[in-house]
């Protein structure tokens, strides 16, 4: 598998976790510390444990600034069949990475860790984030049959093959889940959770922001409940958004681009 791991300015905190997912991934996999500029705080530290472990790389993401663009990149830049997405902040339990990725290798195109599935739990964390998420997985399971009662966590593994087949529109902020989740669900293809305990980060402070990102939450919200698509029209769609969400892009590069 791949494990694609989004970074800003970590710093010497990437250790702990990334050395707690080299020790509790066992199956063969290659660690994509994904970040946006040469210059983030992440990527010595990241490269250091790179130099005595060779599963661990670091990329530069090219796709414009961001969360969003960072998946992107890192799923894009993927080598294996399987790429699982987790936070650099060590919220999400790497003990389950194997079994998310063994989920896709069985047939899944998205493996949700799910919070709010008996044996999850949320630990920490805003309590109006908290809230909304729960409303939004629980809502989508029940009436979008989606497959996950944690549809925006973005603790997820995704076929590749299916990623780079349905394309990523997200260009905000951590939507990729909730965006992939329903397209698999508007194409019919098989979705699967497992339960995981989410703690809230120990270190550093938290880079979402509600307000920002809410409006791309709701808008995958409401496409999931959408009639069945075909891969064709799908596809159409898409092409017919992507002109505008490269510039869209392009145009929040220079925007945080520093002068």
């Amino acid at each position: 598998m791949s494990v694609v791991i989004p970074v800003y300015n970590e710093g010497e905190g990437v250790v702990r976790h990334l050395e707690r997912i080299l020790r509790e991934v066992l199956l063969p996999a290659e660690i994509l510390i994904v970040h946006d500029t040469p210059d983030d705080t992440t990527v010595p530290y990241a490269q250091e444990i790179a130099r005595h472990d060779p599963r661990v790389r670091t990329v530069l993401n090219t796709y414009g600034p961001g969360p969003a663009n960072a998946v992107r990149f890192g799923i894009d830049a993927a080598l294996a069949p399987v790429a699982v997405v987790t936070m650099a902040d060590g919220c999400d339990d790497p003990r389950q990475v194997d079994d998310l990725a063994r989920l896709v290798d069985r047939g899944v195109v998205v493996a949700a860790a799910s919070r709010y599935m008996p044996g999850g739990q949320q630990v920490g964390g805003p309590r109006f984030k908290r809230m909304a998420s729960r409303w939004a997985g629980r809502t989508l399971s029940l009436f979008a049959r989606v497959g996950t009662r944690d549809a925006t966590n973005s603790f997820k593994a995704y076929d590749t093959e299916f990623v780079r087949e349905v394309g990523i529109e997200s260009r905000t902020g951590f939507e990729i889940g909730i965006e992939l989740t329903a397209k698999a669900t508007r194409l019919g293809r098989p979705v699967a959770e497992i339960p995981t305990i989410w703690l809230d980060r120990q270190l550093g402070e938290s880079h979402f922001d509600v307000g920002r990102f809410l409006p791309s939450y709701l808008r995958w919200y409401f496409f999931a409940f959408g009639r069945r698509l075909t891969v064709t029209q799908l596809a159409e769609r898409w092409a017919d958004r992507k002109p505008d969400l490269d510039l869209v892009s392009a145009d929040r590069a220079k925007e945080e681009t520093p002068a």
